[in-house]
């Protein structure tokens, strides 16, 4: 999303400060970890930072001037002295950080300088983390080695030790939605789509699914039966969610739909309507609130949160979604 260090800064003002530090002083680290959510721009730090290290004329010390040889290399995904390494299927495997460490063994081909990106460096077989280890513990002098994770908890601690830690925070929601909106993301789901991902292809792809768009209408109705007519609830489940949330993954993003609806009714009656999510809703969402109480709501988030959690042990869907619906109809009424 960010093409520059001026734009990075508005997303994550605190590392750029960090690295303006390092990159003019001339102390950068041999080994960085940016660890933190999806979409937070660690990637595009991770371009911009070789950019820095191996621009020919960097502005100010650290700004890439993008018009030299090496900043025009590095933006098309060709210099040969900056590697990625990404997850071949499941995982990175030993022979791709040997390979890895095969390559820098060899003098740089534009300079000294070097540099490897390890994307999601969490999903690498112990093998290949081992052998990751042996090339953090020898570093050469001129060798910069990023990892990105969004798991930092699933990385070995002595990765981790030999690492200087970033993390990215989660971006300013207000920005995040203007960013979409900017870069065509539909205007009525762009405050729903950031709280799903901060990634914007992502929003991109999930904005122009029509599938995507049956889902919201199909949580909107499943809520709005659970008040009217809590007995219709298992039959809207057999004949609407069920056939539109067939995989897991589907399944727990109706679940985020769902712990999206009842968080806009809490903010709703908490007098913060300019927080919610299905913002095009606000009108029908306001009906709801007053109908519903706070523990009512509270209750029901806590549900649909058991049920993400029993989504992710594997229990049956099915048998799942039926238990929740009818934790959510506990009462006699949503008063």
């Amino acid at each position: 999303m960010t093409k520059n260090w001026e734009q990075f800064k508005e997303m994550q003002p605190v590392v750029l400060k960090m690295f303006k530090n390092s990159l003019t002083k001339n102390r950068l680290a041999h080994a960085y970890l940016f660890e933190g959510m999806k979409g937070t721009g660690k990637r595009n730090a991770s371009m911009l930072l070789a950019k820095s290290i191996l621009c020919i004329q960097p502005i100010d010390g650290y700004v890439p001037c993008e018009t030299c040889l090496n900043c025009k290399r590095i933006n098309h995904h060709n210099h040969p002295d900056v590697h990625l390494v990404e997850p071949d299927g499941q995982s990175i495997k030993k022979q791709q950080i040997r390979s890895l460490q095969e390559e820098f063994s060899k003098r740089g081909v534009e300079s000294s300088k070097k540099i490897y990106v390890i994307v999601h460096a969490d999903k690498m077989t112990v093998n290949a983390a081992n052998s990751l280890l042996k090339f953090l513990e020898e570093p050469n002098a001129d060798t910069t080695a990023i990892l990105i994770t969004e798991q930092m908890q699933r990385m070995l601690p002595t990765i981790l030790s030999r690492c200087q830690s970033i993390s990215f925070q989660p971006l300013p929601k207000d920005k995040m939605v203007e960013e979409f909106k900017s870069n065509g993301v539909n205007a009525s789901m762009a405050p729903i789509l950031v709280q799903i991902t901060h990634n914007l292809d992502e929003a991109l792809a999930y904005s122009e699914d029509d599938w995507f768009v049956q889902a919201q209408k199909i949580v909107l109705k499943l809520y709005e039966v659970l008040r009217k007519n809590p007995l219709q609830a298992m039959v809207t489940l057999q004949e609407e969610w069920f056939p539109h949330f067939k995989e897991k993954d589907q399944l727990d993003l109706g679940l985020d739909l769902l712990l999206l609806l009842l968080k806009d009714l809490l903010y709703i009656q908490l007098g913060k309507g300019e927080n919610i999510a299905f913002a095009h809703e606000q009108s029908r969402l306001e009906q709801y609130a007053l109908q519903s109480s706070g523990k009512r709501l509270t209750d029901q988030i806590t549900a649909v949160l058991e049920s993400k959690g029993k989504l992710q042990a594997n229990m049956n869907p099915q048998l799942l979604m039926e238990q929740l619906v009818l934790k959510m109809q506990e009462g006699s009424s949503f008063v």
